[in-house]
């Protein structure tokens, strides 16, 4: 065994693990108060939306827009604040005295913070990605399907019997390229935002339809889909659809079954009061595909078999008074399936039909509703021969590239569409008078 001289050495070595330590300490007490800073700038970054941020403002979103989105993002933050506060106690207890109890308080605020952080990010981004395609060069198409629902919603408040409260923000029209027309309803929870509600109505559209003005009867479809909720139709619809089609003797499997799809059944209807006969063909463009596509019943689906879609459309257009017009659609759509077969449907579907698709018609758009002003649909959203004359007029005017006048906003599809089926003038002069029309009236 040494001596205890023979030893000090040792001891002399071992000195610098005090200082190791040290830096060790000052090391972890940076790092306790970066995390705070981390969560503060995160805070500051998801700031309010600003007017005029996102380009023109002619063309970008309206100041209700951006108070709505801002207002619901208001209510995140307040909980982010109270987080990021909290970080900044525990960081700071920390750095002055970095026990393991306020070190583990550090860590217990700081994922709180960031699970706020995220939770406040992931609406940000998504009102951000909508608003900044108001930057792009679809812009002009965008706002355009803007103006048609505003007016649709306008003509619909005016047509209604009795005083509702006007409902705010309008619509606002994004580009999503991978899907289909789809909308998303005032006052719902949306996943895409983490099952906040929703604060005004968004109406997805693909490409294909923004550079094919004359289908943009989806614009009307998705609409409706709104008004049947702001005009308080969600329940009186498919409670009256069910009433008239037991009234008609449909068997209850299949009322229901009509009752499942009132909601896609009313934006067709509602969709062709607003746009007229040509709304009708954009519809087609739509379901008419092969007897496999457009014969097949899904049983969960809440869209109607596209060959009934189509039938049903034909009788509201009668219905309407356009003998002419609904009988030249039904010769088309009938040379289009001329042996109607539903495929994996109950066969009292399609047996029943002929009575059915009348009785929903009538249920939906020439019964009067309480929260219509005792009104029917079809004469809050009345669509007349004169209505059809206006359109024809625009039609010539815009195939000329003139201003088509004061023709309502919703009324172009249906002009741009008869201007291409009448070859008034090539598709694409069609679509750049069009978009320039409305990107005026826009500014």
């Amino acid at each position: 065994m040494g001596t205890a001289a023979e030893l000090r050495p040792v001891a002399s070595r071992s000195r610098p693990a005090p200082q190791q330590t040290s830096a060790s300490n000052r090391e972890l007490r940076n790092w306790v108060r970066t995390q705070a800073t981390n969560v503060e700038r995160h805070l500051d970054a998801l700031r309010p939306f600003g007017w005029a941020e996102f380009g023109d403002p002619a063309t970008g979103p309206s100041r209700a827009h951006l108070v709505a989105v801002n207002d619901t993002m208001n209510t995140l933050r307040r909980s982010l604040n109270s987080a990021t506060r909290d970080a900044r106690r525990s960081a700071e207890a920390a750095f002055a005295h970095p026990s393991p109890q306020r070190l583990q308080e550090v860590l217990r605020t700081k994922t709180r913070a960031q699970r706020w952080v995220k939770e406040t990010e992931r609406i940000w981004d998504f009102y951000l990605e909508l608003f900044n395609q108001r930057q792009s060069r679809f812009a002009p198409w965008l706002v355009a399907a803007d103006r048609i629902a505003l007016d649709c919603y306008q003509y619909a408040y005016l047509g209604i019997g009795r005083w509702r409260s006007i409902p705010t923000p309008p619509p606002f029209c994004y580009l999503e390229p991978s899907h289909g027309p789809a909308t998303s309803r005032r006052g719902i929870p949306l996943r895409r935002i983490s099952n906040r509600v929703n604060p005004f109505p968004l109406i997805q559209l693909p490409f294909h339809r923004l550079v094919n003005p004359w289908t943009l009867g989806a614009v009307l479809h998705e609409v409706s889909h709104n008004l049947q909720n702001d005009l308080g139709l969600a329940r009186a619809i498919p409670l009256q659809v069910a009433a008239r089609l037991t009234e008609a003797g449909v068997p209850k499997a299949v009322v229901s079954i009509w009752v499942r799809w009132n909601r896609e059944t009313f934006a067709d209807m509602s969709a062709l009061l607003l746009g007229g006969p040509e709304i009708v063909g954009s519809l087609f463009d739509v379901i008419g595909r092969t007897p496999a596509k457009s014969m097949r019943f899904a049983r969960r689906a809440v869209h109607p078999v596209p060959y009934l879609r189509g039938k049903l459309s034909i009788e509201l257009l009668r219905r309407m008074g356009f003998p002419r017009r609904a009988e030249e659609y039904e010769r088309a759509w009938h040379a289009l399936y001329p042996r109607p077969k539903l495929i994996d449907a109950p066969p009292a579907l399609l047996a029943t039909a002929n009575r059915a698709i009348p009785a929903v018609v009538d249920a939906m758009c020439f019964t009067s509703f309480p929260s219509l002003g005792n009104r029917s649909l079809a004469k809050v959203e009345r669509f007349e021969v004169k209505e059809q004359r206006m359109i024809e007029e625009a039609a010539g005017r815009l195939a000329d590239g003139v201003s088509p006048g004061v023709v309502p906003e919703r009324f172009l599809i249906g002009a741009v569409r008869y201007a291409l089926g009448q070859r008034m003038a090539p598709p694409q002069r069609l679509v750049r008078f069009f978009m320039e029309e409305l990107g005026r009236r826009a500014r």
